[in-house]
């Protein structure tokens, strides 16, 4: 069934509003936008990023502790070990042939990185190479690291620097993208963009979403506060195909303090050696899976949720003060400086931790070069859904994904928009919220993501599926008729959007299958289920074969 939404959430008419032109218009300052602008740009093209926020750490990319999964040179481990790790944890739903691809390009987008001038971590103990981490799912120690837990902070820094010295490449803080702009034909022509209180239409020869993914449709999330699914939302308006929803990786270690945001405790912390426990010390996980701390994510988080159920458990800890204090604040400097700043010790005390979203697994379907279906859009990093991940992202996959797939979709850009040049065209929308009365966007975001974390979160159950259905679908009805043009409301709006074909895609898959969990169907169904759930504006949502699921050229190299 066709999605009666608004296609356009604001009324505008092109022709009534500022133009600004650009060859190859990038959405998105992290790590698969930076390098989407970097590739485009070595094309010889012009290249502008858009940022939502005004600040380099106003992305997920800025905040990733743990590392990036690459392997840098020969011995025991190799990038068939690699790919073979990641697609046993994507259980069934990976595109075997991308993974391979993504795992042997590692290397060389570590190398470019490097001589951009990004500083990885060097081994401690043998006194030259990187320093390499273990983490759950890993067979071998491949994790590269920078400032111990400030990777993605580095990589950021690294990519930023070599967009800002390039005279082809302009960025734009403080612009929230509205919606994608497409023709007649459906054609992607640039977007509709709000900053600074006007609207203004950008029009480009290729679009690169490299947006983030939409985690803050929970309560308990530990991304930035601006990853609520804008470019999966904006994308699905626009006629792009939206795959894997149901699949949200929550990451079980966050910090668990009343009053406090929820800071992740980088999962490398439990490579070093750390415990996960309950307040008598037990290590609960070893009764769960042989791996203990060291198995997948889904896993340790429903095990700690689990847990948590039982009457005799008064709360689930991270105990480190059986390792090494000094070597720890050495190695995880942001994790122990942010432990301290609330009154804890990780010599001494045990850390109080539960699960919280963490990862956006699904998102625009895209092929291996990053092409969205809708010509002249191409998406990259968690905005995605590409197959790298399947049902379950092997962790610290995600950089490396921004690395190697925003490089495919910068030059895939760079080349359909030297053969479509940009150039400005009359569109117009009717735009939402023309009814009278008052939304109040605070209550109905907290809402929302209450509800999401109590009823789609990390277990699930139809009859808890259907009622949030009902919910979200009333909800997003009311945003889309009632309330004014602040941008505020049009990412609620966004996260509405998602959150209702996120739990229809949960209430179809009845399995259980990497991050999905109902309680009411616990096991993996491969005959009947292996499939990808796949939503389309204008065909509803529909099951695809996994083998005819791939768009066309998926798993070739760029």
């Amino acid at each position: 069934m066709a999605d009666s939404s608004p296609r356009y959430l604001l009324p505008f008419d092109t022709f009534r509003l500022p133009h600004h032109l650009t060859d190859v218009l990038v959405v998105g300052a992290g790590v698969a936008g930076y390098s989407a602008a970097l590739a485009a740009a070595a094309e010889g093209l012009r290249v502008m990023v858009l940022a939502k926020d005004g600040e380099p750490e106003d992305c997920n990319t800025w905040w990733a502790q743990g590392g990036v999964a690459a392997v840098m040179e020969s011995g025991d481990d190799t990038p068939a070990l690699h790919a073979q790790d990641t697609i046993a944890v994507g259980q069934g739903l990976c595109d075997d042939a991308l993974v391979h691809g993504v795992a042997a390009e590692a290397r060389d987008r570590i190398q470019e990185l490097i001589e951009l001038g990004a500083r990885f971590d060097e081994d401690e103990i043998k006194g030259a190479g990187a320093a390499k981490g273990l983490e759950g799912g890993h067979s071998r120690a491949r994790i590269l690291h920078a400032g111990g837990d400030a990777t993605g902070a580095e990589i950021c820094r690294a990519l930023g620097a070599g967009a800002e010295e390039h005279k082809r490449i302009t960025r734009w803080a403080d612009a929230f993208v509205v919606d994608l702009l497409t023709d007649e034909s459906g054609r992607c022509r640039g977007a509709l963009v709000s900053s600074r209180g006007h609207l203004r239409a950008i029009w480009a020869g290729a679009v690169v979403l490299a947006s983030g993914g939409y985690a803050q449709i929970y309560r308990e999330s530990t991304n930035y506060s601006g990853a609520t699914g804008d470019g999966a939302a904006l994308a699905y308006r626009a006629g792009a195909e939206l795959q894997d929803l149901e699949f949200v990786q929550f990451h079980p270690t966050t910090l668990y303090l009343a009053g406090v945001p929820r800071l992740l405790i980088t999962e490398a912390v439990r490579g070093e050696g750390a415990h996960i426990v309950d307040q008598d010390g037990t290590r609960f996980l070893l009764d769960v899976d042989e791996r203990a701390e060291l198995a997948p994510r889904d896993v340790i988080s429903r095990a700690i949720m689990r847990h948590l159920e039982r009457p005799d458990v008064g709360g689930v800890y991270l105990e480190l003060t059986h390792l090494d204090p000094e070597r720890m604040a050495r190695r995880f400097p942001g994790v122990v400086r942010s432990c301290r700043q609330h009154g804890l010790d990780i010599a001494s005390d045990r850390i109080p931790i539960r699960p919280a979203a963490h990862y956006s697994i699904g998102g625009v379907r895209t092929d291996a070069r990053g092409a969205a279906g809708v010509s002249g859009l191409y998406a990259a990093g968690e905005v995605s859904a590409c197959g790298l991940h399947g049902a379950n992202r092997l962790a610290s996959n995600s950089l490396l994904e921004g690395l190697v797939m925003g490089r495919r979709a910068g030059h895939a850009a760079a080349a359909h928009a030297a053969a479509s040049p940009s150039a400005p065209a009359r569109i117009q929308g009717d735009g939402t919220g023309a009814g009278r009365g008052y939304m109040d966007v605070d209550d109905l975001r907290a809402s929302l993501k209450s509800m999401m974390w109590r009823d789609v979160g990390i277990q699930r159950n139809g009859g808890n599926l259907t009622g949030a259905s009902g919910a979200v679908s009333a909800w997003e009805g009311f945003a889309c008729r009632v309330g004014d043009q602040a941008w505020e409301r049009l990412s609620l709006i966004n996260m509405l959007s998602v959150a209702r074909l996120l739990t229809e895609s949960a209430f179809l898959r009845e399995e259980s299958r990497g991050t999905h969990f109902r309680r009411d169907f616990p096991e993996r169904d491969d005959e009947a289920w292996r499939v990808r759930i796949v939503h389309h504006r204008d065909e509803g949502l529909k099951r695809v074969g996994i083998a005819a699921s791939e768009p066309p050229g998926a798993g070739e190299l760029a």
